[in-house]
């Protein structure tokens, strides 16, 4: 089981985003339980993978298997009602790689931008873009799981 130590912050519009953005990668991603741990499906291009991920906030425990394309259609029928679409770019920044998640569907228009590190000081002590807006991390209804139950919290845009 290896760590995930990741920050996420939200970016206020498209515009905000660095020009020209590389190529993104379209990533279908459905949540076959959620609480304390979360089992999610991801198909990003032809990889497929079950991840199971443990904890909240800015470490979490992770371990992803890789699935065929037949195993990942077995069990998406079980996802449904929580499912997010999105297309993710990656943009290298100060040393780290950002990925920003451009979503469709439901939650057209909402742009989030995570970035992981190899350890705690390294997240503690990273510095955002003046692009990014308000961090997220730690905010467990701006997880993708909640998302993809229950949308973008109430009282946001």
């Amino acid at each position: 089981m290896s760590l995930e130590i990741e920050r996420k912050w939200r970016i206020d519009t498209r515009a905000d985003l660095p020009a020209p953005l590389p190529s993104g990668k379209h990533i279908q991603q459905g949540y076959l339980a959620v609480g304390k741990d979360e089992v999610r499906l991801r198909k990003k291009g032809d990889t497929c993978r079950l991840t199971i991920k443990r904890g909240a906030g800015l470490v979490r425990r992770e371990v992803e298997v890789e699935l065929s394309s037949a195993q990942f259609a077995a069990l998406w029928p079980l996802t449904e009602g929580r499912r997010v679409e999105k297309v993710r770019y990656a943009v290298d920044y100060a040393g780290c790689v950002i990925e920003i998640d451009e979503f469709d569907g439901a939650l057209k228009g909402l742009i989030l931008a995570e970035v992981e590190f190899p350890d705690r000081d390294a997240a503690e002590s990273f510095r955002p873009p003046p692009w990014f807006g308000r961090e997220l991390t730690g905010a467990s209804e701006w997880s993708n799981a909640r998302l993809a139950i229950d949308g973008v919290p109430q009282g946001e845009t």
